[in-house]
């Protein structure tokens, strides 16, 4: 392999590996502190959020049909709307799997979510926000 290859393959080598973060765009309410937590959790997790400081929260939840959701942010990623204190895992099951739904939630701050304080695997219910705004359980994360 020639130099200028190797050369070419180690500078943009960390520019490939960034594209292949998934990324999204967190709204917050500019009050809440829980909320930048939980990109921080999320940004280790493999993750690219970027915040977004909003008075409107309201109006972005209307605006991504899910308003039902009782959730103090909304990510939006891949078209999809993440309410809350979502785990990484249910974000990337999401991602993978790719349903027929405007995104998914974790109604409330749950005390044991990432973000929130000491998150505990498997004790996150997840709902998925149906195309018609309803909602049904995505899984324990």
């Amino acid at each position: 392999m020639s130099l200028k290859a190797v050369l070419s393959a180690v500078l943009f080598a960390p520019t490939l590996a960034l594209a292949a973060l998934p990324a999204g765009t967190m709204y917050k309410d500019p009050y809440c502190g829980c909320c930048g937590e939980h990109a921080k959790y999320l940004r280790n997790a493999g993750f690219d959020i970027k915040e977004v400081v909003r008075q409107d929260m309201q109006s972005i939840k209307q605006q991504y049909g899910t308003d039902i959701a009782q959730s103090c942010h909304t990510i939006v990623m891949q078209g999809y709307a993440i309410e809350g204190h979502v785990p990484a895992n249910a974000i990337r099951k999401l991602l993978k799997e790719k349903p027929n739904a405007k995104g998914i939630t974790v109604s409330g701050m749950p005390a044991t979510s990432p973000g929130m304080g000491e998150y505990k695997v498997g004790t996150i219910a997840v709902e998925i926000i149906g195309k018609d705004g309803s909602l049904k359980p995505y899984g324990k994360f």
